[in-house]
């Protein structure tokens, strides 16, 4: 499920006009990108733990 779902369109506009006003139009994108990058490296970490669990799991039996 989407971060922002719970938004409807008016509440999503503001944030979007928020975040204009408070980073400015030039620093939106490196911050998105940031944020994909972010979001990558947490997804990673969670799979290479969960594939670690996996592994101990494993070697107990």
């Amino acid at each position: 499920m989407s971060l922002l779902a719970f938004l409807s369109g008016n509440e999503l506009t503001l944030v979007i006009i928020l975040a204009l006003v408070v980073f400015g139009g030039s620093q939106i994108p490196k911050l998105a990108r940031n944020l994909g990058r972010a979001q990558k490296e947490l997804q990673k970490g969670l799979a290479e733990g969960a594939a670690e669990a996996d592994r101990a799991e494993d070697s107990s039996d």
